[in-house]
């Protein structure tokens, strides 16, 4: 009877982590996310006014959780505001030294365009059909201003075929974020040889 017991009780135990894990996977926040977050640490005028959401390479999966928001900030120097967030905490707010990427209030995203996040984004680029046999490791995303609105930019990793955990830079896939609709593909396949 107590052998029961101990196991009904480690299985309660093992459910529970596992519902944890699974919450704590559904609470990655989104760009989208993460630009509302980033509004709580600028000044009033530099407020929603992104000119880019970018990320770093993915660890561990597809998901990036290192991201950085771009504002125009007419405050600053080189007219620019970035946030760094981490699993989607702030890390840092700098005012970046760039003197060739001056931020300008025409390369602002326009948000009416932006309906598709990093998320729908990542799925969208990761269900391309020259993808199907591969198996996918790791996702960078760039959300850019472009003359047909905002554009997602998602490079991807592949595992390699002979040696599974080396990854293989295999390209890009361009995904509107007005209508989620694949704009261009940029895909070098061969490279997981």
């Amino acid at each position: 009877m107590k052998m029961k017991s101990l196991t009904g009780k480690w299985l309660a135990a093992l459910l529970f982590a596992g519902g944890l894990s699974q919450i704590a996977n559904a609470g990655e926040p989104t760009a989208f996310d993460l630009v509302k977050e980033g509004n709580r640490h600028l000044g009033e005028e530099a407020k929603g006014r992104v000119v880019q959401i970018r990320s770093e390479k993915s660890v561990g999966g597809l998901t990036p959780n290192i991201w950085f928001v771009v504002y125009y900030d007419p405050d600053a120097s080189f007219k620019a505001t970035e946030v760094k967030f981490g699993a989607g905490k702030k890390m840092d707010v700098k005012r970046p030294f760039r003197v060739l990427e001056w931020a300008s209030a025409d390369k602002k995203l326009d948000r009416k365009k932006m309906n598709v996040d990093s998320d729908k984004a990542l799925s969208i680029a990761t269900a391309d059909p020259l993808l199907q046999n591969l198996k996918l490791k790791a996702s960078q995303m760039w959300l850019d201003h472009s003359e047909d609105g905002p554009v997602w930019r998602v490079r991807l990793w592949a595992a390699k075929l002979k040696n599974p955990n080396d990854d293989a830079d295999i390209g890009e896939v361009f995904v509107s974020a007005d209508d989620g609709k694949v704009t261009r593909r940029d895909l070098h396949i061969d490279r997981v040889d």
